[in-house]
């Protein structure tokens, strides 16, 4: 055999194995996106009442929500996820539910069910920290605005009483934030308070309740925990200490009124995915 051909025959089986390899590489790199796709799906809960659920369908009119069963907040993450190349999932859930537990959603109805009652079992049809975690990567919790019929305190603060004082609120927000801190991996989003409208609300309460929401931004919110809060209350009161009437349903009703839950919306989407794409890691 000549060197030429052998020269050439070389050539060929190396130029051969060559682009075998080049293949190898792209589909190598084609799993690789794909892997990384799926890890990057962040699925998130967000648990609510009647406040949130103005807020989780915005501005979509109600016979269009009633057929889709889509509001806002799920067609900011459709078009963000069509635009990021992303997969958040998110959905809702009335939390805790009318029947067993009560139709409470207030410092001591989470503390009750996700400190005092933790573990892998529901409580009273109400699923603790422990299974909620192990489902979503971002849990979403707030208060409807009742949560501001504050009392007076009393000098004796009461972890386990359902009363609502300043003074039981703290500790039972002291024990939630320990609680979130055993799941790093995880990621909350807390509200802050919803407001009453003026007519609704007496101003020593509306006062205790604007103390409550100063204490969780200037004390209970830690820097660089998992724990991430969404002002919601600033966005109702816009420096007031009540649910501005503009922003309400009614000057007689304290839910947020279509206009401002379709502007607020998607402000509180942006929120959950900034958090999702904040990626320092939380060390306890």
């Amino acid at each position: 055999m000549s060197k030429l051909y052998k020269r050439g025959l070389f050539y060929r089986i190396h130029q051969h194995s060559t682009i075998k390899f080049v293949y190898l590489i792209m589909l190598l790199g084609f799993i690789s996106g794909c892997v990384s796709n799926k890890e990057q799906m962040q699925k998130i809960i967000f648990l609510h009442h009647s406040t949130g659920r103005s807020i989780w369908v915005g501005k979509t009119n109600k016979y269009i929500y009633k057929l889709t069963q889509k509001g806002d907040v799920q067609n900011y993450f459709k078009n963000y996820n069509k635009k990021n190349k992303t997969n958040y999932i998110i959905s809702e859930s009335n939390f805790p539910k009318k029947v067993p537990y009560g139709w409470n959603n207030y410092p001591y109805d989470y503390y009750n069910i996700w400190v005092k009652n933790a573990g892998d079992s529901p409580y009273k049809e109400e699923p603790t920290l422990e299974m909620l975690t192990a489902q979503y990567n971002v849990i979403v919790l707030k208060h409807c605005f009742p949560v501001g019929r504050i009392l007076e305190d009393t000098g004796k603060p009461d972890i386990n009483s359902p009363e609502k004082r300043v003074e039981n609120y703290k500790l039972q927000y002291n024990a939630l934030r320990e609680k979130m801190h055993q799941f790093p991996g995880n990621k909350f989003v807390v509200w802050t308070p919803a407001a009453s409208v003026k007519n609704k609300i007496s101003e020593p309460e509306a006062k205790r309740t604007n103390e409550f929401y100063k204490w969780m931004i200037d004390e209970w919110d830690q820097k660089g925990d998992n724990i991430f809060i969404w002002d919601f209350y600033n966005y109702e009161t816009e420096g007031s200490i009540y649910l501005l009437d503009k922003n309400a349903h009614s000057p007689d009703n304290s839910h947020p009124g279509r206009d401002f839950s379709g502007k607020v919306a998607p402000l509180f989407s942006k929120f959950i995915t900034d958090v999702i794409e904040r990626n320092t890691p939380f060390l306890p």
